[in-house]
């Protein structure tokens, strides 16, 4: 189901949406699931040095690895960072459509990106 508007979802889409979901929990916060989600939301409003820009890129990767059966990172990029505090993540790899069974047989090149929304009020993950 799509959690912003209560359609029904597969495929790519749904690939896309539990990124999200996995790269904005902060590590912790599920009841009965305490360790999923990634540390990304901890490094969110550090200092944009290089270490953490690092950490950020560490904190991808760890997190889609554990947590996502149907993608699977190959390149993570910092496409923008400025002034404005805002940051976006460029990543692509392979979508496999049926990787939630453990079925790896057929893959996809896919992208999306970790950034500001539309109106800069939070952050999303979209297919790029």
């Amino acid at each position: 189901m799509n959690r912003h508007t209560g359609g029904r979802i597969t495929g790519w889409d749904h690939c896309v949406q539990c990124i999200e979901v996995i790269l904005l929990t902060r590590v912790g916060w599920r009841v009965m699931r305490r360790h999923f989600g990634s540390l990304v939301p901890e490094l969110q409003d550090r200092n944009a040095t290089p270490m953490t820009i690092m950490q950020t890129y560490a904190a991808i990767a760890e997190a889609l690895r554990r947590w996502e059966p149907g993608f699977r990172l190959q390149t993570i990029q910092l496409t923008r960072g400025g002034a404005d505090g805002v940051f976006v993540f460029e990543m692509s790899g392979l979508f496999f459509p049926r990787g939630h069974l453990g079925d790896y047989s057929v893959s996809e090149a896919k992208s999306l990106a970790l950034g500001a929304n539309d109106n800069n009020s939070g952050v999303r993950v979209v297919a790029t």
